[in-house]
């Protein structure tokens, strides 16, 4: 017997909630369809190992007998509202437009400990460490790196040394063609 191929729809959302551990989550619909499950190895094949809290998504969602599963994740966005926050002290009042528009500097974790609300990069071809952020992290749609996680940074220079003001997924960077 030959099944019927499962029809896909895009939907854009936020996230509910995601546990790197547990290796799921969920996504609230915008347009307030029932939440949508969100599978560890979706988010992995985007190029993320975690996504924050109330980040915008989008994906391609399939219908099956378990409820909406999320299938393919095609654009993450920083949580609404990061705009209206205080600044991080060392990026100063580095323009949000300004960052955007620095290269993108391929790089792979060194360490990240959530805790403490910081880690540490190694770009490619330079010897120094980038400083990493919890916050840079989070606003740039991200909850958490783990050791070896490839990533490419937007980095400036802080009154401690070099720092990430950006954090794009390896995956989404070569898809932009950045």
């Amino acid at each position: 017997m030959e099944q019927a191929p499962m029809q896909m729809r895009e939907v854009r959302g936020r996230v509910k909630w995601f546990d790197p551990g547990k290796g799921f989550g969920f996504i609230i619909d915008g347009a307030g369809g029932p939440d949508i499950l969100l599978h560890a190895n979706v988010l992995r094949n985007f190029g993320q190992g975690s996504v924050a809290d109330n980040a915008g998504i989008v994906v391609l969602v399939q219908s099956t007998p378990r409820g909406a599963q999320a299938v393919e994740v095609l654009e993450i966005e920083p949580p609404e509202g990061e705009g209206r926050i205080a600044p991080i002290e060392d990026l100063g009042d580095a323009d949000p437009d300004v960052i955007a528009a620095m290269p993108l500097e391929p790089a792979r974790v060194k360490w990240f400990d959530k805790v403490k609300g910081f880690g540490f990069a190694n770009v490619f071809g330079r010897s120094e460490d980038v400083f990493v952020h919890i916050e840079v992290l989070r606003r740039s749609g991200f909850a958490d790196l783990g050791p070896g996680e490839a990533v490419c940074l937007r980095v400036i220079e802080g009154k401690r040394g070099r720092m990430a003001a950006q954090v794009v997924s390896w995956e989404a960077a070569a898809r932009s063609g950045a």
